[in-house]
């Protein structure tokens, strides 16, 4: 009999699961949600990407990334810029607010973590991120599964 409850994909499922609740409930004060925290993440590393460049860092499709850039844009985190080379494009570029929400917003992220790994040692934690690395492979399209 197939152990569901033992098997990778259930198991990262709801690690991931537990994980969004436990980053969502640090953001909730902030009024962000995860994935809006990973875009202003990408854009701390790195600011005035195009929507395309955040779609392919963050993996998101480019119609859920205009949704998200929305949604910061109007909380006042960033700001779309048109591009100097492209009329069509546009440059999302950090807020001074979206800039200084970095360091509460990575302690929450921290914190999170934190709860997240409790009962991992350290070097576990480490040895989680290389396997999860190895697992994730480095590919940027996921094929859906056929069945």
């Amino acid at each position: 009999m197939y152990d569901i409850e033992r098997s990778l994909g259930f198991l990262l499922s709801k690690a991931y699961q537990r994980a969004w609740a436990i980053m969502r409930d640090q953001l909730e004060p902030h009024e962000l949600t995860p994935p809006q925290f990973g875009l202003l993440a990408f854009l701390w590393r790195q600011d005035g990407l195009t929507q395309a460049e955040l779609s392919e860092q963050a993996q998101i499709d480019r119609t859920t990334i205009g949704g998200l850039v929305d949604r910061l844009e109007k909380a006042g985190l960033v700001e779309r810029r048109q591009h100097p080379q492209d009329r069509r494009a546009y440059k999302i570029h950090l807020t001074e607010r979206g800039k200084e929400m970095e360091s509460p917003l990575s302690g929450c992220a921290a914190r999170a973590l934190e709860t997240l790994t409790a009962g991992l040692l350290p070097a576990e934690v480490a040895e989680l991120i290389r396997m999860l690395e190895v697992v994730r492979g480095d590919r940027r399209i996921y094929d859906f599964p056929a069945c």
